[in-house]
């Protein structure tokens, strides 16, 4: 800033805060919500804030969320061929956002399948 002209707000600002014009603000005396968007290209910056305001998730968000919801789901089930059906659910969901990635097979999330399998064969259920 010019000189001149810093001074100039700064004595203005000094002013306002003697008069108080800056006591009834909204969220006085509280933190900032300070967002960290360092991990994010700054030529993609507006662009995901406007996003996020407007409450839009990318779609692998979205399909992690609602494999979190129906892993939940699936927890409380008790009856075998609901639990099934859900399971199946959950599957596809998983494999859908394994399918959406670009990259080593090493990152994906494995299917539920070996756990509800051995869980079947030591109960006897067929």
């Amino acid at each position: 800033m010019i000189p001149g002209f810093e001074q100039l707000v700064e004595a203005r600002i000094k002013k306002a805060q003697e008069e108080g014009a800056f006591d009834d603000l909204p969220g006085a005396g509280k933190p900032l919500n300070v967002e960290d968007d360092a991990n994010i290209p700054e030529d993609l910056r507006l662009a995901y804030k406007i996003l996020k305001n407007a409450d839009c998730l990318p779609p692998e968000l979205t399909l992690r969320k609602e494999i979190r919801t129906t892993e939940d789901l699936l927890e409380g089930i008790t009856d075998t061929k609901t639990k099934y059906k859900t399971l199946k659910r959950l599957n596809f969901l998983i494999m859908k956002l394994n399918s959406m990635r670009s990259g080593s097979v090493v990152f994906d999330i494995p299917q539920r399948y070996h756990a509800d399998l051995v869980d079947r064969i030591e109960h006897g259920e067929s």
